[in-house]
């Protein structure tokens, strides 16, 4: 009972730079608040909340928003809508407010995802799925912080958030349309590792990999590396940022340690979750020099491919495709059932050698309000006849039939 009190009288100072908590939804309390450094009471209930989610996401954790939040200039603005039951946190996600929708110039309210954020689902407790979503819509509806309508990047299509969002939206009436939707490659299944690569790679491209790897280890000792507990983070960092930097992404300027932001966020993403128990990095060395680099974040039951380097002067080895052999060795963790790519729809390398595809959807719903509404059925009425007008440009055309010669 004494935790219990000291939660709810940390609760009641934090909400002194937040909107008051008000309660909305079968006892539940919102807070919304601007995005900053955790306070001890919410850091620990979000660490609590995601180990107890409904579906699993790292980029939702509080290590890797936090990363975000201190690093990236897109964090400024963003709001964190907290829902609790009395002392425990029931939900949680960063929303911001968007100035454009597609093409239009629409203000309205997102989840927040930035560039290095690969999926959007919010931290749901297990079990609590429709009911905090319930929670969550009413605290929009009466927030003068929310405009327009509600916008949600990043959902696993048919997963239990994504099904407690339309039966939540479905109770008060409202629509939950689907405006956009991918699939990327997925790892998962009970086979082990040489027998689901015998099983999901093609003959041909399994020889092929078999003579690259011969070739390769004529130049030197090839060997694959683990993050080890007594390893210096830093250094490991440091190597991942040079190799991603000496090939074509230093070039463009779209490498992490291109931009003094980027390279902080990345290591401060990492050092979170390495403290977390949630790190995992993979290195293909040749010799002594890394050729291959892979960083994973591990959230049982799931796991996400995080980031990707290797070295182009190595590039007619496949070495990204070797290190992703290694990375096969995820299957043989009991606790881990399945790994998201986090790569774009059909990426040749990964797509050929995961045979599982995971899909990703985008959502738009009103909020409440007849503006809202309005404005929520005038969008996607513009969303729709885009879409057409698109599909019809895309037809082929039809020839002209050709002129009739008529024999005299």
């Amino acid at each position: 009972m004494e935790a219990v009190g000291a939660a709810k009288t940390l609760l009641q100072e934090r909400t002194d730079t937040a909107t008051p908590p008000r309660a909305i939804v079968s006892g539940l309390r919102a807070i919304v608040r601007p995005l900053g450094e955790p306070d001890a009471l919410l850091a620990a209930a979000w660490d609590d909340l995601a180990t107890a989610a409904a579906e699993p996401n790292v980029f939702a954790e509080r290590w890797f928003v936090s990363a975000g939040a201190r690093h990236l200039a897109q964090a400024e603005g963003v709001r964190l809508l907290e829902l609790w039951d009395g002392a425990r946190l029931v939900a949680l996600l960063p929303l911001c407010i968007a100035p454009r929708y597609g093409r239009l110039r629409v203000a309205h309210v997102e989840n927040w995802v930035h560039f290095h954020s690969f999926l959007g689902t919010p931290l749901i407790r297990a079990g609590h799925e429709r009911v905090a979503w319930s929670g969550i819509l009413a605290a929009l509806d009466t927030t003068d912080l929310a405009r327009g309508f509600l916008h949600f990047t990043g959902l696993v299509e048919n997963g239990a958030v994504h099904r407690g969002l339309i039966e939540a939206a479905g109770a008060i009436r409202r629509r939950c349309d689907t405006v956009h939707r991918v699939e990327r490659a997925l790892l998962q299944s009970d086979l082990s590792p040489e027998a689901y690569y015998a099983a999901t790679v093609r003959k041909k491209k399994r020889k092929e990999i078999k003579r690259l790897q011969a070739r390769l280890a004529e130049l030197g000792p090839v060997t694959a590396h683990r993050l080890a507990p007594a390893d210096g983070i830093a250094q490991w960092c440091d190597a991942f940022l040079t190799l991603e930097r000496s090939g074509w992404k230093g070039r463009a300027g779209s490498a992490l340690a291109s931009a003094g932001q980027t390279e902080r966020f990345f290591r401060d993403a990492v050092a979170g979750a390495h403290a977390a128990g949630r790190l995992e990095m993979l290195r293909l060395d040749l010799g002594r020099r890394p050729i291959a680099m892979l960083v994973n974040f591990i959230a049982p039951p799931g796991a996400f491919s995080f980031k990707i380097a290797f070295d182009e002067a190595h590039a007619r080895f496949s070495p990204g495709v070797l290190v992703q052999l290694e990375n096969l060795a995820i299957l043989t963790r009991p606790e881990i059932a399945w790994m998201d790519s986090c790569a774009v729809e059909d990426h040749p390398m990964i797509n050929s050698l995961w045979g599982e595809r995971r899909p990703i959807v985008r959502v738009t719903l009103p909020l409440g309000g007849w503006r809202r509404g309005a404005l929520f059925h005038m969008v996607r009425a513009a969303e729709n006849g885009f879409a057409a007008a698109k599909a019809l440009l895309a037809r082929p055309r039809r020839a002209p039939p050709k002129p009739q010669v008529h024999d005299d």
